[in-house]
């Protein structure tokens, strides 16, 4: 079935802009009652509620829709928020995507990760910047966005569905995180769907899911971070060696940002085979997304916004290159390719 190329389906013949109601007419035609839907996602807030967002649109529009993630639940505030929000998300290696008769990517691209890669989609709604002409019948990417899940709330909207409280709280806690409070990203009209969906987020329990950040365990990272840094120019940088997933690295880069003076924050660390680098900075004349691509892309998956970037690179790959395992090899192989 084709109802929109990934080269049209942003705009008119005309070459103007398409509505809303446009997009989202065209995204259900892509649904029959008898069909079973498998939204695929990486677990984080806004895919999350972006998929929850994509489940209510099709709440009795088709016979089945199923939520499957990739990877591991492993911060806190993930786990909380699927629990306390009842997101009914399953692990995708106990179910078989090629079973359903639909399958939809949200909050990220096929080349994000290999499992994306493995299948194809008939619909894919992102905000990531986008990394190539996505074969699909229905493709929605907007780098300019700060959230998916804005993306997803103009969809709501157009349908006039009001969000429940448990989506309109996934929704502001989506858009919340990644704009970072609009402090790294976002535009005019996630602050419009920020503001829309206040009105249904449960305060109570937002800020339950806020709490749910770190565990004892997490400080000792921290403190390896902070014994491990080094202050350039360029900004802060720490290579944390092997952590058990590298969401810890995500944090500890957050963390520097409230660094006073410091313009960029990088931090590096070993799991799962790859070696992670995430970068943020403070949004001023800056581009992460474009020196993870610049410094990594030839090795790994690498990109993300002008605010907030990350690379993964395979540990197999970093040997072909002569990079040793060792912690000393592995620091200053980030710095030389960040030129820090």
């Amino acid at each position: 079935m084709s109802i929109l190329s990934s080269e049209n389906v942003g705009k008119r013949a005309t070459g103007r802009p398409k509505s809303t109601q446009e997009r989202l007419r065209a995204f259900l035609k892509l649904f029959g009652h008898d069909e079973t839907v498998i939204i695929l996602i990486y677990p984080d807030p806004d895919s999350m509620a972006s998929a929850l967002a994509v489940k209510r649109l099709l709440w009795k529009r088709v016979r089945s829709t199923s939520i499957a993630y990739v990877g591991k639940i492993q911060r806190l505030e993930n786990q909380a928020m699927m629990d306390l929000l009842k997101i009914p998300m399953v692990d995708l290696s106990k179910l078989d995507p090629i079973s359903f008769s639909r399958r939809i990517l949200v909050d990220a691209q096929p080349d994000h990760s290999e499992t994306f890669e493995g299948y194809k989609y008939d619909a894919i709604i992102d905000h990531h910047p986008k990394t190539k002409k996505w074969d699909a019948p229905y493709v929605d990417i907007r780098p300019e966005y700060g959230a998916t899940a804005t993306i997803l709330t103009e969809y709501l909207r157009s349908a006039r569905i009001k969000p429940s409280m448990k989506l309109g709280t996934a929704i502001y806690y989506a858009i919340k995180t990644d704009t970072a409070n609009f402090e790294r990203a976002g535009i005019q009209e996630d602050v419009k769907q920020f503001r829309y969906v206040f009105q249904y987020a449960n305060m109570n329990l937002l800020r339950k899911i806020e709490k749910s950040e770190l565990t004892l365990t997490d400080l000792r990272y921290f403190q390896i971070a902070l014994s491990n840094r080094s202050l350039s120019k360029k900004g802060l940088f720490t290579h944390m060696g092997k952590v058990p997933n590298a969401d810890i690295c995500v944090q500890v880069a957050d963390f520097f940002t409230r660094v006073h003076g410091v313009g960029w924050s990088f931090v590096s660390c070993v799991s799962e085979g790859e070696l992670n680098v995430v970068i943020r900075n403070d949004g001023y004349r800056k581009d992460a997304g474009k020196l993870a691509k610049s410094a990594f892309g030839h090795l790994g998956s690498a990109g993300g916004h002008r605010g907030a970037a990350r690379a993964s690179i395979p540990l197999e790959i970093l040997r072909e290159e002569g990079v040793r395992g060792d912690t000393a090899s592995m620091a200053r192989f980030v710095k030389e390719r960040l030129k820090f």
